[in-house]
């Protein structure tokens, strides 16, 4: 069991949900998340006054799989949240976790079969 753990921009959201649909990945915990990498934040205009937003908004998805649905999970991720042919800075990352267990509250199922 693995635990994958996807930054993309929030504009993308739905694009990846139904694209992880499409491969039978239907459990998705979504967050609102704040940050930066190599874009540094960007520079604006309110008003007429300059000023830099340092963290910009992304949107984190955890998403909790058994060993056969790892690959194609991050497959789709990649490209339904890559902007345009070859993507571009901002994009977002990818991060995989093993998984000790997991547990279902409502049955108390362990393991795969939980998830």
């Amino acid at each position: 069991m693995k635990l994958i753990v996807a930054i993309v921009q929030p504009n993308r959201l739905e694009a990846v949900k139904a694209a992880l649909a499409d491969v039978d990945v239907f459990r998705v915990t979504v967050m609102d998340a704040q940050g930066y990498g190599q874009q540094r934040g960007k520079t604006e205009v309110y008003r007429g006054r300059e000023f830099t937003v340092s963290l910009l908004r992304k949107v984190q998805l955890m998403i909790a799989v058994n060993d056969e649905f790892l690959e194609p999970a991050i497959d789709t991720i990649v490209e339904a949240s890559r902007s345009g042919e070859s993507g571009a800075v901002g994009d977002g990352k990818i991060f995989v976790l093993p998984l000790e267990d997991c547990i279902r509250i409502r049955t108390g199922e362990r393991g795969g079969e939980a998830i």
